[in-house]
């Protein structure tokens, strides 16, 4: 029953989230604060190895340890540059994805599928109370990018 209510929760923050991006455009890269993130520019990409752990252990509906969503949390809270966050957790994403030979469209790890890793992934700055910038001004939530299919 826990694992249908962060899913349906899941899916709606991917709602609103997808409504957000189209409305205030974020799908544009080119420039702006989150242009700073840009390995070219210099900076290091974070590995978020903890995040890397919690997602995979909720995508198959394991208990993640408290150790392990601490480890998340603080990896994640100390990039200090709020505008790279979910950029980090994207590559972070592509590498688990790159790493296990995921193609569109498969299971991830036997029982999780790709889009609920996604959108577990994209959840992470609202799970540990991180903020993250959104178009709409908001400073917690969603990462933008759970509602486009090339994440």
């Amino acid at each position: 029953m826990w694992m249908k209510t962060v899913f349906w929760g899941l899916l709606l923050f991917m709602l609103v989230a997808t409504t957000m991006a189209v409305e205030y455009g974020a799908r544009s890269h080119n420039s702006g604060p989150w242009s700073w993130c840009d390995p070219a520019t210099g900076y290091k990409v974070s590995t978020l190895t903890g995040c890397r752990a919690m997602v995979k252990l909720q995508c198959v509906g394991s208990q993640v340890p408290e150790a392990v969503l601490r480890d998340c949390c603080q990896q994640l809270a100390n990039i200090n540059n709020e505008w790279c966050r979910c950029g980090d957790l994207s590559s972070m994403l592509r590498s688990v994805y790159q790493e296990l030979g995921v193609r569109e469209g498969k299971e991830v790890l036997p029982g999780c599928l790709k889009e609920v890793m996604k959108l577990t992934a994209a959840s992470v700055p609202e799970v540990c109370k991180v903020p993250i910038p959104n178009p709409s001004g908001d400073r917690a939530g969603v990462c933008y990018w759970a509602a486009y299919p090339d994440v």
